[in-house]
C-alpha cells in the first residue's frame, strides 16, 4: 500500500476534516439541486453558486485532504510544513461558504469569499512547491503535481478577478475570464491532478505493474500546452490559440484514457468491489462527456453542452467517492491499528468499509446520474428532479459510510 513512514505521514486529525467537510458539501449540493431545473444558462449566478459548491466545496476540499497524505507518498519526503494544513482548512471552509452565498444571495460576499479561497490555495500551493524542492524525483506524477499547482494559482487569480468585477470593484470581461478560469482550474488543476494521482492509485488498488507510461507523459505535456493556450487566448482574445488549445485538450484526454486502458490490462486484482465498479462508471462517464463535448462542438446545442458538463461532474464524483472507500480505511488502519500488528488481531482493509451502505450509495448514485443526464438532454424537469432525489439518497449513504469508516473499531 502506501510506502511512507509515520515520520512523514500527517496526523489523521489533520486529514479527516477535509474528507468530512467535503462529503458534507457533496450532500448539500444535491439538496440544493432539488431547487433547480434543467432550463438554465451557465452564466447565471445561481448556477455558478452550485458549481462552486460542488467543485470547490466537494471536489477540491477532498483533493486537498488527499494530497496532504499523497504528496509525501509521491515525493518520498515530508511536507515543508504539514501544520499549514491546520490553517488551510478553516480558511478554505469559510471561503467556500462566502463564495457560494455570494453567488446565491449577495455579490458583495464574492470578493471576501474569493479572497479567502485565494489565500487557502496559495498556502496549499506554496507548501507543495517547497515540498517538491526537497526531492530530486522526476516521475510523471511529480511533473503533474508541479504543473497542476501552477495552474491552480492562475485559475484562482482569474476567478478572484471575476469575483471583484461581480462585486463592483473591477471591470473585466467576465465571459473571457470565465473560459480562462474554467480551463485553469478544471483542466489545469483538477484534471492534471487526476492524471498524476491515478497513475499512483489505480495501479496500487488494482495491483497493476509493468505498463508503459509514455501515454501519460504525453498527455501531461499536451494538457499543459492546451491550458496555457486557452488561458492566454481567451484573455487576450486570440481565437486561434483557443481553438488549438481545445484540440490539444481532446488529444490529451485521449492519451490519458489510453493510459488507463493499459493499466486496466495489467491489473491483477479483478474483484468487483465498490472501488472497481465506481472506476468503471467514472470512466464511462468521462468518455461520454468527451463524446458529448465533441457533439456540442459541432452542433452548438446548449443542452448537449450542459449534459457533457454533468457527465464530467459524474466522473469526478465516482472517481473521488470510489477512492474514499480505499483511502479512508487505509488511513484509519495506518493511524489506529498499524502499531498493534503482532500484538493483537488487526482488521483487514476490506472489513473496514460498510459494504451494504456502499452498494446502496453506488446504485442510487448511478440511477440519479443517468436520470439527471436524461433530464438535461431532453429538458425534462421530472427526470431532472427524480435524478437529484436519487443522488441525494446516494449522498446520504456516502455520508453515513464515511462516518462509519472514520469511527471504525474492532468488535470485541
Amino acid at each position: 500500500m502506501f510506502q511512507i513512514s509515520k515520520e512523514f505521514a500527517p496526523p489523521f486529525r489533520l486529514i479527516a476534516p477535509f474528507f468530512i467537510t467535503g462529503v458534507a458539501f457533496y450532500l448539500i449540493s444535491f439538496i440544493a439541486l432539488l431547487f433547480y431545473t434543467p432550463h438554465f444558462s451557465y452564466i447565471e449566478l445561481s448556477i455558478a453558486g452550485w458549481v462552486h459548491l460542488f467543485m470547490v466545496g466537494y471536489v477540491m476540499m477532498i483533493i486537498f485532504g488527499a494530497m496532504a497524505q499523497l504528496v509525501p507518498v509521491v515525493l518520498e519526503t515530508g511536507h515543508f510544513s504539514v501544520d499549514w494544513y491546520y490553517v488551510i482548512f478553516p480558511i478554505l471552509l469559510v471561503g467556500v461558504i462566502g463564495l457560494v452565498l455570494g453567488f446565491w444571495f449577495d455579490p458583495i460576499l464574492l470578493s471576501f469569499g474569493g479572497l479567502l479561497v485565494l489565500v487557502a490555495m496559495v498556502i496549499f500551493a506554496v507548501d507543495v512547491f517547497l515540498t517538491i524542492a526537497k526531492t530530486t524525483l522526476s516521475s510523471p506524477t511529480v511533473k503533474a503535481v508541479k504543473l497542476s499547482n501552477l495552474f491552480l494559482l492562475f485559475g484562482i487569480l482569474s476567478g478572484f478577478a471575476m469575483a471583484l468585477t461581480l462585486s463592483g470593484f473591477m471591470g473585466i470581461d467576465v465571459e473571457d475570464f470565465l473560459v480562462a478560469h474554467v480551463w485553469a482550474v478544471v483542466g489545469g488543476y483538477v484534471l492534471m491532478t487526476i492524471y498524476g494521482i491515478t497513475l499512483v492509485l489505480l495501479p496500487m488498488f488494482g495491483l497493476a505493474h509493468g505498463f508503459d507510461q509514455k501515454p501519460i507523459e504525453q498527455a501531461i505535456l499536451m494538457l499543459s500546452i492546451a491550458v496555457a493556450l486557452v488561458y492566454i487566448g481567451s484573455i487576450v482574445d486570440i481565437e486561434l490559440a483557443v481553438w488549438l488549445g481545445e484540440l490539444l485538450g481532446f488529444v490529451s484526454v485521449g492519451l490519458y484514457l489510453y493510459q488507463i486502458y493499459l493499466i486496466y490490462q495489467k491489473r491483477v486484482r479483478k474483484e468487483l468491489d465498490i472501488w472497481y465498479r465506481s472506476m468503471l462508471f467514472a470512466y464511462a462517464s468521462f468518455i461520454l462527456s468527451i463524446v458529448l463535448g465533441a457533439v456540442w462542438y459541432l452542433a452548438k446545442s446548449e443542452a448537449v453542452l450542459h449534459a457533457a458538463i454533468w457527465a464530467l461532474f459524474v466522473f469526478f464524483a465516482f472517481l473521488i467517492n470510489g477512492h474514499l472507500y480505499k483511502i479512508i480505511p487505509f488511513l484509519v488502519w495506518f493511524h489506529r491499528f498499524s502499531e498493534l500488528v503482532g500484538k493483537q488481531r488487526v482488521p483487514m482493509l476490506h472489513e473496514m468499509y460498510p459494504k451494504k451502505q456502499a452498494d446502496f450509495q453506488f446504485w442510487m448514485s448511478v440511477v440519479g446520474a443517468v436520470l439527471i443526464l436524461s433530464g438535461v438532454l431532453f429538458q425534462n424537469d421530472a427526470l431532472f428532479k427524480s435524478g437529484a432525489s436519487f443522488m441525494l439518497v446516494g449522498a446520504l449513504f456516502l455520508v453515513s459510510s464515511v462516518g462509519w469508516m472514520m469511527n471504525f473499531k474492532i468488535a470485541q
